[in-house]
């Protein structure tokens, strides 16, 4: 019988973005449901009943939750095809660190950048170029994060690159002079067909940002 493979996700959730990656780079075929941010139905609920959001992998009817998790889990349920994690330990446990950091580090200050003013979204840009040059740091002279493999890391950042755009217009400043290589790598990784299906147009995020604002009661 074949596999029964659901992703329960929202369309600019640079979190989602990456489950589809992960999906698409192992050559899943998977039902994908765009969920609503602001009327989550009771499936979604019921399948992530502890944190009550998206994305939601579910495998034959078992709920898989939190993004990272999610590609451990695809990595290894689909171990055949495009390795995502390293098969040593110590860069395996590396992988996870950076995967880690990006997960508590790049989307905290994103939101001042569009979502604040004044002295806070200052704030906000100064963080999110200090994160960006750490992680610009590690990428160094490697083709990917991983070296000259695309993997966990690439498929953990990849996704804010959607938004750089939304990001430059709204806090009104440019990522590429500050972060030159890591803009580069970007551009290598949104080559690569998984990251292309699974990314929305830049433009559309710009175009979403105000109606996000809108919903949430910021203008």
């Amino acid at each position: 019988m074949a596999d029964e493979v659901i992703l329960l996700d929202y369309w600019p959730s640079m979190f989602g973005m990456r489950t589809r990656i992960a999906l698409e780079e192992k050559n899943i075929k998977f039902d994908y449901r765009d969920q609503d941010l602001f009327n989550k139905d009771s499936f979604l609920l019921e399948m992530n009943s502890v944190h009550k959001k998206f994305p939601v992998l579910i495998h034959n009817g078992k709920p898989v939750c939190e993004s990272l998790i999610q590609i451990e889990y695809i990595d290894e349920t689909w171990p055949g095809k495009n390795q995502l994690l390293p098969s040593d330990p110590y860069q395996r446990a590396q992988a996870r660190f950076w995967g880690n950091f990006i997960d508590n580090k790049v989307h905290g200050p994103t939101r001042l950048i569009w979502g604040a003013k004044g002295e806070e979204q200052e704030a906000g840009k100064k963080e999110f170029i200090e994160v960006l040059k750490k992680l610009e740091s590690e990428l160094g002279e490697k083709t990917y994060f991983g070296g000259e493999t695309f993997g966990y890391v690439d498929i953990a950042l990849i996704g804010f690159y959607s938004w750089f755009q939304a990001f430059e217009k709204f806090g009104s400043f440019s990522i590429e002079p500050e972060c030159p290589k890591l803009i580069a790598w970007a551009k290598r990784c949104v080559k690569r067909e998984s990251v292309a299906k699974s990314l929305p147009a830049s433009e559309k995020i710009t175009e979403f940002v105000p109606e996000l604002k809108k919903r949430i009661g910021i203008e």
